[in-house]
């Protein structure tokens, strides 16, 4: 099996924690990414697999596929155990419904703040800020009491564990406000998969001396 990532992939990172979690053996090959040009030029297995042109793509022999989401459903038929997603009929549809949130509610606000890096105070950027605030309450409300997400470990808590680290490194990160979701934050941190991939994001942002939270350097 081979992962084809990047080294700032929100969506490759999901894939190799699952993947790793999973313990499944996989080749991970890196896009060419350069802070001016980004993915130019781009992977030719990307361009072949992917027309949206984009990380992360999975090849294993025959069978090329690409979207984070649905490399995870590939990877829990592909290996049941241990489940990614939860045994409960709703239980898993709210967590695969969470997953969702983080990648298409969620993260456009980021991605709006990662236009406006240098212009914080700009009312769009006020404004994702504002959002990504309102969404960490209702995933405050969302976790409660529980120790993940969706009750058990599952794919919605890798999905925002990355998604709230680029959130935090773009200006909007989640604060005392929410303390459940920092001590969950805490728990995924420790995690070995986790710390594994977003460890080596952090290496690679120090490597480039761009700035990173203190959530981010501690997985080093």
């Amino acid at each position: 099996m081979k992962i084809i990532s990047g080294p700032l992939s929100m969506f490759g990172a999901k894939v190799e924690i699952a993947a790793h979690e999973k313990g499944i053996e996989f080749e991970l090959v890196m896009a060419p990414f350069d802070q001016m040009r980004g993915y130019e030029p781009k992977h030719p297995d990307v361009l072949r697999v992917n027309p949206k042109r984009q990380v992360p793509v999975l090849i294993d022999a025959d069978l090329e596929i690409f979207d984070s989401t649905q490399i995870f459903e590939y990877l829990e038929d592909l290996k049941p155990d241990p489940a990614l997603w939860p045994a409960d009929t709703k239980a898993r549809a709210r967590a695969r419904q969470l997953e969702h949130c983080s990648d298409e509610i969620y993260f456009p606000h980021v991605i709006r703040l990662m236009a406006l890096e240098d212009s914080p105070d700009h009312p769009a950027a006020r404004r994702a800020c504002e959002a990504a605030t309102q969404f960490y309450r209702r995933m405050e409300q969302a976790l409660g009491s529980q120790a993940f997400l969706a009750g058990t470990y599952s794919y919605a808590d890798i999905a925002f564990y990355m998604a709230q680290l680029f959130g935090a490194r773009k200006g909007a990160p989640m604060t005392a406000d929410t303390p459940n979701l920092l001590a969950w934050r805490d728990r995924m941190s420790s995690r070995p998969a986790v710390r594994k991939v977003a460890g080596t994001m952090a290496r690679y942002l120090a490597s480039i001396g761009s700035s990173m939270p203190d959530f981010m350097r501690a997985l080093d």
